[in-house]
């Protein structure tokens, strides 16, 4: 047994609740020997000799927690018996009294009574380790708690209960089957003879590409629902665009001034509308500027613009140059095919023909305008609704479709789309037998990586690095 293996099976112990005044918490434990931790510090009601180690598992148990000087609170111990646990270990969940006080006293009597802190994600960690889920079904565990939209929530669930897994394992079994009959034409070399027509590979590699290739396109949307809609205030300087942001959120997070350049770097913050999340980014206004700060500001503009999902260009409907800023939002649009924009036409309280020049603005930008008056508030509403129809159906998704969400799964099935398409190519070509093999292999190693079928000490630790203690 290695020093790795024994340090996986130390008994561990964290709270698993959030941290302050409640009515209830959780600490919990896991690995070799936390029925003994629970015996020392635990005293069951009712009288009688009771051991953990002879409890049946998924059974609860009222009594009290002591340590060296003395009761602590009355609990509820919950036992789990390996393997039918989450960690596949024996576990016990001590529910006890919210308070930030007595829950602290609970975990430094099961640490004294020989359990160690648990490191940040080792209890799924462990779940993973031990073979109890996969690692995509891990990290999609961590979504879950952090998701912030019902359709976050609902895509991390189905991934965690293995959707996506379950279709990548169907690839890469296609794929170690023709690995197999590769390798075996390699045994077999000096007798010339093919396991698998190169006709039946070709077509394999085919489907399996394009089964790949539906999963990478499907990130766009599904980073949208759980990362959230990016959305980039844009235009030139005092257009409104702070005071858009300050709307939209409902508070007053941006400064706003009627001096131009006020904003020299980009804000981030977020809002839900109609159970989509957008990512708002109020940046610093597009002009030429001599001027360091501001330059630099501007520079950052035009990379998050690249990065957006949505796009609103603010411009002031009721200045003469309205329709040079239209042509120019309309070139943007172009520039950026991949983006959603909506031209906001701000000011239209202080122009008289605002209507008319709206329909005016939509035509030579291309794409669809909200009127609004920011300062007011008036149209903001209609502009949210605009928003979200140009997103419509990106909280239904999740349950037409598997979506990939991770940009580490969608980078990895970029590189076996790669890999399988370098394949395809090679089989057309008539290319060694030796080639071809390298590049399925390439790919089942990328699909592998997904859910940890291939996996680095490096990753494991980065992955559970973002999961809180106690989970």
């Amino acid at each position: 047994m290695t020093k790795q293996t024994v340090r996986q099976e130390e008994p561990i112990a964290a709270i698993a609740t959030p941290v302050g005044v409640g009515a209830l918490a959780i600490v919990r434990m896991s690995g070799r020997g936390v029925f003994a931790v629970a015996d020392r510090v635990f005293r069951r009601r009712g009288g009688g000799a009771f051991s953990f180690a002879e409890a049946e598992g998924f059974t609860a148990h009222f009594g009290t927690l002591s340590d060296k000087g003395g009761m602590v609170d009355e609990v509820i111990a919950l036992v789990f018996r390996a393997p039918s646990s989450f960690t596949t270990e024996d576990m016990v969940e001590f529910t006890c009294h919210g308070g930030p006080v007595v829950v602290r006293q609970v975990l430094q009597a099961l640490l004294d009574g020989g359990c160690r802190l648990a490191e940040p994600g080792e209890f799924t960690r462990r779940a993973f380790l031990n073979g109890r889920i996969d690692l995509l079904q891990a990290e999609a565990i961590g979504e879950m708690i952090h998701a912030r939209t019902e359709a976050a929530c609902r895509t991390a669930a189905t991934q965690m209960q293995g959707a996506l897994s379950l279709r990548l394992q169907e690839m890469r079994e296609g794929l170690l089957h023709s690995c197999a009959l590769l390798e075996l034409e390699l045994d077999f070399s000096e007798e010339d003879v093919e396991f698998q027509s190169r006709e039946d590979l070709e077509a394999s590699v085919l489907r399996l590409e394009a089964e790949i290739s539906r999963l990478v396109e499907s990130y766009r949307e599904g980073h949208m629902v759980a990362e959230g809609v990016s959305t980039v205030i844009a235009g030139r300087p005092n257009a409104g665009k702070s005071t858009l942001l300050n709307r939209l959120l409902g508070e007053e997070r941006a400064i706003v001034s009627h001096m131009p350049g006020t904003t020299r770097d980009y804000i981030e913050e977020c809002f839900v509308h109609e159970k989509t999340m957008f990512r708002l980014t109020d940046t610093a206004g597009l002009r030429e500027s001599g001027e360091e700060i501001e330059h630099e500001g501007i520079r950052r503009s035009y990379r998050k613009i690249s990065e957006a999902d949505l796009i609103l260009y603010m411009l002031d409907v009721s200045g003469e140059d309205a329709p040079d800023e239209a042509r120019a939002a309309g070139r943007l649009r172009r520039e950026h095919p991949e983006a959603r924009m909506i031209l906001v036409a701000n000011k239209t309280d202080l122009a008289p023909d605002g209507s008319l020049r709206v329909a005016e603005l939509e035509e030579l930008s291309g794409c669809p305008v909200a009127g609004m008056a920011a300062r007011s508030g008036e149209g903001v509403e209609e502009l949210k609704g605009l928003m979200a129809s140009m997103v419509e159906g990106l909280d239904k998704l999740q349950e037409a479709s598997v979506l990939v969400t991770s940009l580490r799964h969608y980078e990895a099935l970029r590189n076996a789309a790669d890999s399988l398409c370098n394949a395809r190519q090679l089989i057309e070509a008539g290319e060694a037998t030796e080639l071809i093999a390298f590049e399925l292999r390439s790919a089942l190693d990328y699909v592998g990586e997904i859910t940890g079928k291939v996996v680095s000490e490096e990753l494991l630790n980065t992955i559970f690095s973002r999961f809180c203690i106690g989970k």
